[in-house]
């Protein structure tokens, strides 16, 4: 069983560092210069795009090229209105939940480098008139305790500035990791751990290896199809989040069967190419590394829909690592799971061969 006390000490530093910095969509560059300093030992080449998706690249000027993906901003908030007697309203950044926000504290990141902070107020509940407000858009509000407009503008809050949830990551029960942001920084971490295994174990690879980490993956999956064009991979390898459907509340007839602890979790959907999730189940059994299946309808509401259909199409698969309470502060993972999707794509990775097509026929 794998564990904050068991795991590797750079590797945890890193990690929670990642994980507590901001990155909103749209403002990702701290996050991501966080993520590439550590990256950079175990890659030759770095470069960051136009709106910032961060690539390092190992055994580069290769013909055939392979891309692990995960996706770099978080859910937050814009300073759209602020009122005569000193009230922030906001509206979304991403999938930001009206219904959590109530009572939640927050900081505001505003041009001048300012940070102020900030509380979502609420009325008591027994002062609510017999139909209770709803958590929408022009109720929630933020107080930043000012009295005026002119007092939180000299704050230097603005509209446009960002507002984010203030939640530092925590280990539940020695084997679970908590926090804000886990969706999906989860993912940059699992695709560094990987360039740093190739990296330790000194892996040859016949082909080159871009660790991708987009941007603006939480309104449309921006960051992935600009970097799929740019790159045009012949393999696509996304991890993201997915839900353990075994927390309360939800429904396995309608959103299928994972649970946190059982492993990684590979998903069967249109954008996915079937003989590249044959090849990805086919190493997760011969390395006797644990997975969980999960059906897609239609798109897979993640980076792997970019990479699938940029240019002629892409040979693109998704591996998930199960989650609690996605877009709250109090995401969920277990560490077996994350070492379950760590292994599976650096032995995936070390299985393809330069040239090699996944073609039908």
């Amino acid at each position: 069983m794998n564990n904050f006390a068991t795991m590797r000490p750079e590797s945890k530093a890193f990690l929670e560092t990642y994980l507590n910095n901001v990155s909103p969509t749209g403002f990702e560059h701290s996050g991501q210069s966080i993520w590439m300093d550590y990256l950079r030992p175990y890659v030759e080449e770095t470069f960051v795009d136009t709106y910032g998706t961060a690539v390092g690249v190992i055994n580069p000027g290769m013909p055939y090229k392979v891309v692990l993906e995960a996706h770099a901003d978080e859910i937050s908030w814009f300073v759209n209105y602020i009122s005569d007697d000193g009230y922030i309203y906001v509206i979304r950044n991403g999938g930001s939940d009206f219904q959590i926000a109530p009572s939640m504290r927050c900081n505001i990141h505003c041009e001048n480098g300012n940070v102020v902070k900030g509380v979502f107020g609420w009325p008591a509940i027994h002062v609510r008139a017999d139909k209770n407000p709803e958590t929408k858009q022009e109720n929630i509000f933020i107080d930043l305790g000012c009295s005026s407009k002119a007092e939180v503008e000299a704050l230097g809050v603005h509209v446009g500035a960002v507002a984010v949830f203030e939640a530092d990551c925590f280990w539940l029960n020695e084997t679970h990791l908590v926090g804000r942001a886990l969706d999906n920084r989860m993912g940059g971490f699992m695709i560094a751990e990987v360039a740093r295994q190739l990296s330790e174990n000194k892996d040859k690879l016949p082909f080159t290896v871009y660790l991708v980490n987009s941007v603006q993956e939480e309104i449309g999956l921006r960051g992935a199809e600009m970097i799929s064009r740019r790159l045009q991979p012949d393999v696509a390898i996304i991890t993201d989040v997915t839900h353990d459907t075994c927390s309360p509340l939800y429904n396995k007839k309608q959103q299928g069967d994972c649970k946190c602890g059982k492993g990684a979790v590979v998903t069967y959907g249109p954008a996915v190419q079937n003989n590249l999730l044959q090849s990805i189940i086919g190493v997760a059994k011969s390395n006797e590394i644990d997975i969980q299946r999960n059906a897609v309808s239609r798109s897979t509401g993640t980076d792997t829909d970019s990479f699938a259909y940029s240019g002629m199409g892409v040979a693109s698969a998704l591996i998930s690592l199960p989650l609690k309470y996605m877009h709250t502060t109090v995401e969920t993972v277990h560490m077996d799971d994350v070492n379950s999707c760590i292994q599976l794509m650096y032995q995936t990775v070390k299985s393809l061969k330069a040239g090699q097509t996944f073609n039908y026929i």
